[in-house]
């Protein structure tokens, strides 16, 4: 998963790439750090573009895209936000989303 370092860097993602996983987290969130290389692992199996965002190093990023709680996994398709899951991640439901998204590539 590829670190992005500002807000700039996520909206170039949106703009350029047709689809890509953003993995939100905080440094002191043990579940952040324990979901991490499970959502890693379905994007690397599934070869889906990935990046991670620590909340706390982007501010602008945290007002932006609504970021109440962490962990989130949000999916976005051409342009857009298609799919969002905060605090609980069901990689079951993570997964079926990434393979949607796969087959209208």
């Amino acid at each position: 998963m590829k670190r992005l370092g500002n807000y700039e860097e996520i909206l170039n993602k949106i703009k350029e790439e047709k689809y890509f996983l953003l993995y939100v987290s905080m440094n002191n969130c043990s579940i952040c750090h324990a979901d991490m290389p499970k959502v890693e692992k379905i994007a690397n199996e599934k070869n889906f573009p990935s990046y991670h965002i620590e909340a706390p190093e982007i501010p602008e990023a945290v007002g932006q895209l609504s970021l109440f709680s962490v962990p989130v996994v949000i999916l976005f398709y051409e342009g857009r936000e298609i799919h969002r899951q905060a605090k609980i991640i069901d990689f079951e439901e993570l997964n079926y989303r990434i393979e949607q998204i796969r087959e209208n590539k």
